[in-house]
């Protein structure tokens, strides 16, 4: 069971939200916090003398949408009906990114324009772009494939992928597939009462101007989605540990690799497969951030910290809401470090896997191998270096990398002809128990007259 939050952090995290609500001037804020996927803090405020929303209101959640969308390609090219390398044209032919791939569009490197044709989609109604045809400009901005630049419309399109594929709307197949299985019963395509209104406050002086609570249509994809506290607290804590039922946690983690190299050069913010990445304090998170006019939200998760954090504002500007999300995370980390995991022996383990274990040379560099729970290993340089990497059991007997430079390829045990272990393979490269040794393992052998000194 989570422990609670110390009273001096929560106390801490409830100064953070006001003073964001009050210097960012916002009719009303509530945010929450996550640890170990359980929400462990909320708080609100608001403009009105001793009122402030529960995790029930309900606020639209602008490109968090996207987060949605990611999820159900995924599950369509886990069940076998897409690759990702798929280009669109090749289940939805006829529009400007017929060439683009799903990954592209996913990670917004599909050179698409960053939004429709005029009139700004985002205040106007979704029925004056009846077509997909009518959302994407006709020539792109950028090579395919070559940058990432963030595209609404390439949302829009991956919406109606969906819903060619699955044979019904994409906020449908969304109920049915994700929001149903994960309890989430109070985020909706429109508005669903109780929610919040949606305001600009002005720049220059504290007066408010209602905005439009539009039905963006064929758009929706980009960020139509209203939500709730309690239901993004699910959203959050289904992104970092995945539910069978809806998306692998393999899938997820998947979605939170940079899929295109960021652009500047003490990166500060990437993007995956319909997740941001975002450096904050010395911590990489994952989420996303969303706006529509009158709300702002974001959504970030830490995973060395086991924390998440959303934070929800009815305001077009000025609360930096998922900046906000963000600092939460940092705060409480700062005020209540996730203490180790205590060290336990294995549970069982495996002589022959045990007499693997200790230095392994690649010709005369060092490395170290090392057996973990359920049969995975560890390799690693002595000394330090970048080709450390973890590896999972096959049912062969071989292992595959998870991490560095090693990911996804194969290491195995070569035996001599009378079952000793001569060697091991990874990708090719021989790892023997001594400096280039034995002779005859190692690729264009060795010296006859051995190490020597000169």
């Amino acid at each position: 069971m989570t422990a609670e939050l110390l009273p001096t952090t929560r106390r801490a995290l409830l100064h953070r939200l006001a003073v964001a609500q009050a210097e960012g001037r916002t009719p009303s804020l509530v945010a929450g916090v996550l640890r170990d996927g359980s929400l462990v803090w909320d708080g609100a405020r608001s403009m009105v003398d001793g009122h402030a929303p529960d995790l029930d209101v309900q606020y639209r959640i602008g490109s968090l949408t996207k987060t949605f969308v990611a999820v159900l390609v995924l599950r369509l090219r886990d069940e076998g009906l897409l690759d990702l390398a798929d280009p669109l044209a090749r289940h939805l032919p006829g529009t400007p990114a017929d060439g683009a791939t799903v990954a592209q569009l996913l990670a917004h490197s599909a050179g698409l324009a960053a939004e429709t044709p005029a009139p700004w989609w985002e205040r106007t109604d979704g029925s004056l772009r009846p077509s997909v045809g009518d959302l994407v400009e006709p020539a792109p901005k950028h090579p395919a494939g070559r940058r990432h630049h963030y595209s609404n419309p390439g949302y829009a399109l991956l919406g109606a992928l969906v819903e060619r594929l699955r044979g019904r709307p994409w906020g449908e197949v969304l109920r049915r597939e994700v929001l149903a299985p994960l309890g989430m019963t109070r985020t909706t395509l429109l508005p669903a009462a109780p929610h919040a209104g949606g305001f600009a406050v002005h720049p220059w002086a504290d007066v408010m101007l209602p905005e439009p609570l539009t039905d963006t249509g064929l758009m929706g994809p980009a960020g139509q989605l209203w939500s709730t506290g309690a239901d993004l607290a699910r959203w959050a804590a289904f992104l970092a540990g995945g539910d069978a039922t809806v998306l692998s946690l393999a899938s997820l983690e998947e979605m939170r690799r940079p899929a295109v190299g960021p652009e500047d050069d003490g990166w500060t913010s990437a993007y995956g497969l319909g997740l941001q990445l975002r450096r904050h304090e010395g911590r990489v998170l994952y989420g996303h951030s969303g706006s529509m006019p009158g709300f702002t939200a974001g959504l970030w998760i830490s995973e060395p910290d086991g924390l998440a954090a959303f934070a929800l504002s009815n305001a077009t500007s000025g609360a930096n809401t998922p900046l906000l999300a963000a600092r939460l995370i940092a705060l409480t980390a700062e005020h209540e470090p996730r203490l180790p995991e205590p060290w336990r022996p294995l549970a069982e383990v495996d002589q022959e896997l045990l007499a693997l274990t200790g230095p392994w040379y690649w010709g005369a560099a060092p490395n170290v191998l090392r057996v973990k729970a359920d049969r995975h290993l560890e390799l690693a340089p002595l000394g330090g270096g970048t080709r450390d990497s973890r590896f999972r059991p096959e049912p062969d007997g071989t292992w595959t990398g998870l991490d560095g430079y090693y990911a996804g390829e194969t290491l195995r045990v070569v035996h001599t002809p009378d079952g000793a272990v001569s060697h091991l393979d990874l990708g090719s490269f021989v790892l023997t128990r001594e400096p280039y040794g034995p002779a005859a393992a190692v690729p264009g052998g060795v010296d006859e007259e051995g190490w020597r000194a000169y």
